[in-house]
């Protein structure tokens, strides 16, 4: 049996680290990591801004800017700005122009989580799409080819990108994993997020608009920063290491790139009990342990191995065998069964957050729990063959979870739950 590590346990502060926690939630001691990552912020009087003259032509401009390029592409609607922020508060015009992009850049790169929160009420809807969006950049910069914009910064040579590095590296006593000139390039542009990040959280306002509509976002829902910024560590971790030991050094890289995401999303849902943060972070685990069996043969490609080694050397099971020859091995099936159930342990806690969010959003992320419980389903059907193609839920299935949990928790009565729960353990409903 794979062992469980509960939420809270270790790790319930918002600020990156591990902690231990006892019957009270005490104060965690800031380290020098986190010092340095708090440390980068934005200042009015230390960039360009956009002149008011820019500001006042995109205004009256707005209704003919596109987000859509002629190949069908998505395209900054601020891209031509040489300055990283406004010179004051952007006109509504172009904040519902920043959300329109964060909204069709979710439509084009989050099949399961847009099917999730199309149906919230419109403000709710938006900021789910401002913070899907920064999730992707961010990861679409650690792990993808985005090149980021800072305009007028110097790049991997600026002074402040450097100093930056050169502290980090040292806290880290660690080397990258990436070739020399690759690190550079994504270590500086995670810098500089950092630094985008700090204007949701100032008086200034990046010309960014997924900063932009963030920013928005932040304000109407008081999100801490202390969840975006573990994010953004989460995806510096990416640069330093690509193989785990044990479940508890994955378990942390779990919470900082899903756990996270799943605080940010129930201020967002609305809560009063507090133990929803408790419940949330068992979510994130539950979806990521999901993501990383499901790529256990595109990450070995890319040499990259997140299932705890220590585990899979108990099982007689080699890196070498990931390349697919593993599906052969005699402990392989057995060993995805354990890991199905351990993550189920987090399933059922995950569902405990749902009866504690408001009946207007708790679809969102039962859906999106459906969708990840039915994708470890297939796994299991398959004996853990992650292999020969990737799995994944069609449209249709996508669509009829969708539509199964809306219904269920917006609309039927809860005294019709029992035979919900009936038909879910046959199979002909989502058991969520």
């Amino acid at each position: 049996m794979l062992e469980r590590r509960k939420p809270l346990d270790l790790l319930f502060p918002l600020e990156g680290g591990a902690s231990k926690t006892g019957s009270a939630q005490q104060e965690q001691p800031v380290t020098a990591l986190d010092r340095l990552r708090a440390a980068v912020n934005l200042t009015a009087d230390a960039v360009k801004a956009v002149s008011i003259t820019a500001m006042e032509a995109l205004k009256e401009g707005a209704a003919m800017i596109g987000i859509v390029g002629e190949q069908n592409e998505l395209v900054d609607p601020f891209h031509h700005l040489d300055a990283p922020i406004w010179a004051r508060d952007p006109p509504v015009e172009l904040l519902r122009l920043a959300y329109s992009y964060c909204e069709e850049l979710t439509l084009r790169e989050a099949g399961n989580f847009y099917h999730s929160f199309k149906y919230l009420p419109d403000e709710q809807r938006t900021a789910m799409c401002a913070v899907y969006a920064f999730c992707r950049r961010a990861d679409d910069i650690a792990d993808g080819d985005w090149q980021d914009r800072f305009p007028g910064s110097g790049g991997e040579m600026d002074p402040e990108a450097v100093a930056y590095r050169e502290n980090l590296e040292k806290l880290q006593n660690k080397d990258s994993i990436l070739q020399e000139d690759l690190y550079l390039e994504k270590i500086t542009q995670l810098f500089f997020f950092r630094k985008k990040l700090s204007t949701c959280y100032s008086e200034t306002s990046s010309t960014d608009p997924v900063f932009l509509a963030l920013k928005d976002t932040v304000n109407r829902y008081n999100i801490p920063r202390s969840v975006f910024d573990d994010l953004i560590t989460g995806m510096e971790d990416d640069l330093y290491n690509n193989r785990y030991r044990t479940f508890d050094e994955l378990y942390l890289y779990c919470y900082r790139v899903a756990s996270v995401v799943g605080l940010m999303c129930i201020e967002i849902y609305g809560y009063d009990d507090p133990r929803a943060k408790k419940f949330a972070e068992s979510w994130g685990i539950f979806m990521q342990l999901i993501n990383v069996l499901r790529d256990v043969g595109e990450d070995i490609g890319r040499d990259r191995v997140y299932l705890p080694l220590d585990e899979l050397e108990s099982n007689g099971i080699t890196e070498a065998e990931l390349n697919g020859d593993v599906v052969l091995n005699q402990t392989w099936e057995p060993y995805i069964h354990n890991y199905a159930k351990r993550a189920r342990t987090y399933l059922e806690e995950a569902k405990q957050l749902l009866p504690l969010l408001p009946r207007r959003t708790r679809y969102s992320p039962a859906a999106m729990i459906a969708f990840y419980d039915k994708i470890l389903k297939q796994i299991e059907r398959q004996q853990g063959d992650v292999f020969t193609k990737r799995v994944k839920l069609s449209k249709p299935q996508k669509l009829s979870l969708a539509a199964a949990v809306y219904l269920r928790h917006r609309f039927i009565p809860r005294w019709l739950n029992p035979l919900w729960t009936g038909f879910s353990k046959i199979g002909l409903l989502p058991d969520v």
